[in-house]
């Protein structure tokens, strides 16, 4: 392979990347549980995080732990379902051929 064929598909791997990393981004989940709704983008991101006043009770009753924990599985469950959604989505498009780059097309 020559220096130009190297050039060619260091670019396309980059074209491609940039391309899986916009699909990446329309990944959004939203998890709502005990008062709190967390959402998380296909990033890893949490872009809102939404305390009703019936989490912010439990704060107020001093059942801070209570509200921790609560917090914890929320966000995990969002993180989780984005994790799964962006595993998929590689999984399609590994499957379909996508990755002419890096499949060593």
């Amino acid at each position: 392979m020559g220096m130009l064929d190297q050039v060619k598909q260091a670019m396309q791997m980059r074209k491609e990347a940039k391309r899986i990393q916009a699909e990446i981004d329309k990944i959004s989940y939203t998890h709502q549980n005990g008062g709190i709704t967390i959402t998380v983008k296909g990033d890893f991101s949490v872009t809102q995080v939404k305390l009703s006043e019936e989490a912010l009770t439990e704060v107020r009753a001093g059942k801070t732990e209570r509200f921790e924990t609560m917090f914890k599985t929320v966000l995990n469950a969002a993180l989780g379902k984005v994790r799964q959604e962006t595993q998929q989505l590689m999984q399609q498009m590994m499957k379909d051929g996508q990755f002419p780059g890096l499949a060593g097309r």
